[in-house]
């Protein structure tokens, strides 16, 4: 029985740590494409960054109550983590979708030009900014673009999350 608690709880460690490493890794990749490769992010995809900045500290967390033997708050905010990874995968598909014309995006992400022409300076400032539209891919690798490699990834990292908020939690039983 010893040995099972030992190998659940492992379990539990070794995906929390596979999902903090992978959503660094995803948060790196996005920084070095902003920076290094200057694709600007739209409003969406700034958006979608949330999910990645929410989940690094609280995996952190849940990794440290593992390790402390508080399984049952590790596995409950491990679920949480993957609710904000399936909430971060629907909108990576709604911004993917957007991009493929499968529905229009938020009106916030392209701009007013009605506004820029009644203001006159401004569309003299205009001229030398680049709007990026949460509408149009700017990239794309095996036909998904940033917003859909973000949904796969989001979706990935929400099942590794709650199969270690699972494999917690079945320690913990097992402890009682």
């Amino acid at each position: 029985m010893a040995f099972e608690d030992t190998a659940e709880r492992g379990l539990a460690y070794q995906l929390g740590s596979f999902a903090l490493f992978l959503s660094v890794a995803a948060l790196v990749t996005a920084f070095a494409f902003q920076y290094i490769g200057g694709y600007a992010p739209c409003p969406l995809c700034l958006i979608q960054r949330y999910a990645y900045y929410a989940a690094i500290p609280c995996l952190f967390l849940a990794l440290a109550l593992v390790s402390s033997g508080a399984r049952g708050w590790a596995g409950a905010i491990l679920f949480i983590v993957a609710l904000a990874y399936l909430g971060n995968t629907g909108l990576g598909v709604y911004h993917a979708g957007a991009e493929w014309k499968f529905w229009p995006g938020p009106d916030s992400c392209g701009g007013d030009q009605g506004l820029a022409a009644s203001t006159g300076g401004l569309l003299q400032d205009l001229s030398t900014i680049r709007v990026v539209r949460c509408d149009e891919a700017s990239w794309r690798f095996m036909g998904l673009s940033f917003a859909g490699w973000n949904a796969v990834i989001s979706l990935f990292l929400m099942s590794v999350t709650l199969r270690a908020a699972f494999s917690a939690a079945e320690a913990r039983r097992r402890s009682l």
